[in-house]
């Protein structure tokens, strides 16, 4: 047949900025509503008028009497929804519209994500973003953000084959699915996913960036203690708050590395239970936490290759078989020194993102060009005093402030199980004091954290060590006898090995005063048990800094290594790094820390060479009454 030509005016034309829909496949009468306008397709032409679809389950007729222009099968039409007669006919009428914002409509009512709890059994829409796409043995799975969360959501072709194959990361989609309860949360079922372009991609994106921005800005709270040194680190932590947020919410992935001691722990676990309670409250999955964050353990005071090439296995991995993004590295309490620049590098190499929050003495300029944030006491003129554990208690109340009475006790074993003198200590020990932690049930605490994870070794240890820190344990009578066994076991092993060694240490005074005490840890100690040479060598120290009252320095060595410990004498360790390897051609001298602790390497057969040059810089080191103290409890 011919194009129809139309008789009439059509309806009256609306004015600029009318939003105009256009239906998915599946919508049906119900999604309609008589004065909106559609665009449609011309699905046959007759003597009095075309007839028009809307989706594949709605169709009606434009009276020629109600047709501007002229028209042939597939040709677009705008249409105003006229009537809807008992026999459930449909008429249109033509519109023509200068301007108009198309927007996309899905079978049943619009969702949001956070609503969806409550629409449990209903068909749905959802306009979001495709975070993740993973292929099961059944279903396909997409992982879609909207404005208020993200849910999972099921799409079954074939077993095991991929779903709307056509959809992609990253994709702006419109989904609509029946909502299911699944594992606590729910689940979307898909009926239909739409991939969205233009003005509706835009328009949805445009309402996802601008609430993603919200949901990212960090809790606005005042610091647990009131530390003029701390503050200038404040708005740093608050932008990492903010970037660790968003990060959460663009589906990223975090892997978070710590060093296995106190502070690591005393930072990582609180960021872990903040962020995990972060997601749990943006993601409908249930399993989403466990998915999204990984706490990891690092022996090392700095990033090894073997945990970089573990990290970057594990990622494309996850990339591979799971369609999740590359994670953000998170590192805690060390990664700030140029031993980290190799693996840092190697990250590069596929734009993993890294963030650093670190006490040591950093080399800013070797690594802040190969990391996104970097928050350190030492590029504010500050020093290791503000721990890496009280930094992080703080970050964590920034992501989920709620968590802040459980957390007022762990500054307090941070700085006890790091040595710090800050100024602040008191008030952290005061605010536990108020916790019903007294200063010994703190240092038991960094003990039984120091001896648990010497055996945990790789293993994060979860429930054991949130036992024994008292953070998302709830159980405080399991606590208190979790950390009685553990640093009464510890105490018992540093005794044992404290026998065997002390009779073997050296000692000289120095010519600035000081007492150095030296001793071969890999002969003189027992190998391969709680405690390990670093320990070792710092629970020897502080019995000696109890003993003298004078200041000390330590030093446990082995064949290629040496662990330093000072108390009333201010040595520049990295200083010194840096000198022996420019004065000493062979030594492969390497290392860092701060002011009173530090570790260094060197290649065995200048062992000798170096540790004498290192006692002759020792001799010349300034003695400081400000960085004495009574012997604390942990090691670096």
């Amino acid at each position: 047949m011919s194009p129809q030509t139309g008789t009439g005016d059509g309806a009256q034309v609306p004015e600029e900025g009318t939003v105009v829909y256009e239906l998915a496949d599946s919508c049906t009468l119900d999604d309609v509503e008589a004065g909106q306008y559609y665009r449609g397709t011309i699905n046959g032409v007759v003597e009095y008028g075309v007839f028009v679809d809307l989706s594949d389950e709605l169709s009606g007729l434009v009276h020629d009497s109600n047709l501007i222009g002229d028209y042939d099968v597939g040709d677009e039409v705008l249409v105003e929804l006229a009537d809807v007669r008992e026999n459930g006919d449909v008429s249109f009428e033509e519109v023509r519209v200068a301007d108009f914002t198309l927007q996309q409509v899905g079978r049943g009512s619009e969702q949001v994500v956070d609503d969806l709890a409550d629409a449990t059994g209903e068909t749905v829409t959802v306009n979001g973003e495709v975070l993740q796409i993973k292929q099961t043995g059944g279903p396909t799975i997409f992982q879609l953000r909207d404005r208020s969360g993200v849910v999972p959501c099921a799409a079954f072709d074939e077993a095991g084959v991929r779903a709307y194959p056509a959809v992609g990361l990253g994709d702006i989609v419109q989904l609509t699915g029946r909502v299911e309860s699944r594992n606590g949360g729910v689940q979307l079922e898909v009926e239909e996913l739409t991939v969205l372009t233009s003005e509706a991609e835009d328009r949805v994106r445009e309402a996802l960036d601008e609430a993603l921005d919200e949901a990212a800005d960090p809790a606005d709270i005042d610091p647990l203690v009131d530390w003029t040194a701390f503050e200038k680190l404040w708005d740093d932590l608050r932008e990492v708050a903010r970037q660790l947020r968003r990060t959460v919410l663009e589906g990223r992935p975090i892997r978070m590395r710590h060093h296995a001691d106190g502070d690591g722990l005393c930072a990582s676990v609180p960021l872990q239970f903040a962020l995990e309670r972060f997601i749990a409250d943006h993601y409908q999955d249930e399993e989403a936490g466990r998915h999204m964050l990984k706490r990891l353990p690092s022996k090392a005071p700095y990033y090894e290759l073997e945990d970089v090439t573990r990290d970057l296995n594990f990622a494309l991995e996850n990339r591979e078989r799971h369609g999740q993004k590359l994670p953000l590295l998170l590192m805690l309490d060390n990664g700030s020194t140029e031993e980290d620049t190799p693996a840092y590098r190697n990250l590069r190499h596929y734009d993993i993102p890294v963030v650093v929050l670190d006490h040591h003495h950093p080399d800013p300029e070797a690594v802040e060009p190969l990391i996104d944030a970097h928050v350190n006491p030492y590029l504010h003129d500050e020093d290791y005093r503000i721990t890496t554990g009280m930094m992080c208690v703080e970050l964590a109340r920034m992501i989920d402030p709620s968590l802040t009475d459980e957390l007022r006790h762990v500054p307090a074993v941070a700085g006890i199980s790091d040595r710090s003198e800050g100024e602040a200590m008191p008030d952290y020990v005061e605010m536990a004091s108020e916790e019903g932690y007294d200063e010994q049930d703190l240092r038991d605490i960094g003990e039984a954290l120091d001896y648990a994870t010497f055996w945990l070794k790789y293993d994060d240890g979860r429930e054991l060590i949130d036992d024994a820190l008292n953070v998302n344990c709830n159980d405080r009578k399991q606590h208190e006898a979790v950390v009685e066994f553990l640093s009464t076991r510890a105490e018992r092993d540093v005794e044992e090995q404290l026998d065997a060694a002390m009779d073997h240490l050296e000692h000289e005074e120095l010519n600035n005063g000081a007492h150095l005490y030296r001793i071969d840890v890999e002969n003189y100690a027992h190998r391969f048990t709680y405690p390990a040479p670093g320990k070792t060598t710092g629970k020897i120290h502080d019995r000696k800094v109890e003993s003298t009252g004078d200041p000390v320095i330590t030093i446990g060595y082995g064949p290629d290594f040496a662990v330093l410990r000072s108390d009333g004498v201010r040595l520049d360790i990295p200083e010194y790094v840096s000198e022996l390897t420019d004065e000493i051609d062979g030594g492969g001298v390497s290392g860092g820390g701060h002011l009173v602790v530090g570790s260094i390497k060197f290649v065995k057969g200048m062992r000798e060479q170096v540790l004498d040059a290192l006692v002759e810089k020792m001799a010349d080191a300034e003695i400081d009454e400000g960085l004495q103290s009574t012997g604390a409890l942990s090691d670096d």
